[in-house]
């Protein structure tokens, strides 16, 4: 995992800035787990997390809007939140995946957090940002996935409830250990599933 110095991104967004660029978006993997150097004049360094990085940005005057993506559970924290609320030029939107509603999928994809955290984040980032729109990710079908764990999927979009979202059936890939086990979802279900799934979410995207 690599940050790049506070000082190169804020070079560029201010060589941006200077063409005429209204709007930029942090991009990163994940995003909020930055952790980029800041050096000073006097050859001190300090740290910098993304809270800190999007206050330094946004004191590039003719800069207008600021995002960031894309962010994982189990990186966001109290500082990035708070930077919501204080910071006029951080747009009121996060893309914020959760995969699966379910605790046992959740931990069998090795996400490092429970829905419960997930849905104190988002408790949290409504009370210091209410009017923030929500995105997320989600998979259906991974290996081992039951009826009861889907239906806690769809249970947990109904009670969040998504300004938008990607969500998408799951698919093997070389090498991981998913594509190894041998308890697949049978594919009539998982189109089922998926399209029950996106039903719920289009119309939460419709209702916001």
């Amino acid at each position: 995992e690599l940050s790049r110095p506070v000082e190169r991104v804020a070079s560029e967004v201010r060589s941006l800035v200077d063409k005429g660029v209204k709007e930029i978006t942090l991009l990163g993997q994940n995003v909020n787990a930055y952790h980029g150097v800041k050096t000073y004049k006097d050859g001190k360094e300090k740290i910098y997390n993304l809270a800190d990085l999007c206050s330094d940005v946004a004191e590039i005057k003719k800069l207008k809007r600021i995002r960031y993506i894309t962010s994982h559970p189990a990186d966001m924290n109290e500082e990035l939140i708070r930077e919501h609320k204080i910071n006029k030029k951080l747009m009121p939107y996060l893309h914020l995946p959760i995969q699966s509603g379910s605790n046992k999928i959740l931990k069998n994809m090795n996400r490092k957090y429970t829905k419960e955290h997930y849905i104190k984040i988002v408790k949290k980032l409504r009370k210091s940002k209410p009017d923030i729109a929500l995105t997320s990710d989600f998979i259906v079908g991974y290996p081992g996935e039951t009826k009861r764990d889907f239906e806690e999927t769809l249970d947990l979009i109904k009670y969040i409830k998504f300004a938008g979202s990607y969500s998408f059936k799951y698919s093997p890939r070389p090498g991981t250990p998913s594509s190894l086990k041998n308890d697949f979802v049978d594919s009539e279900i998982l189109d089922n599933r998926l399209r029950l799934l996106q039903n719920e979410l289009k119309q939460q995207q419709k209702d916001f």
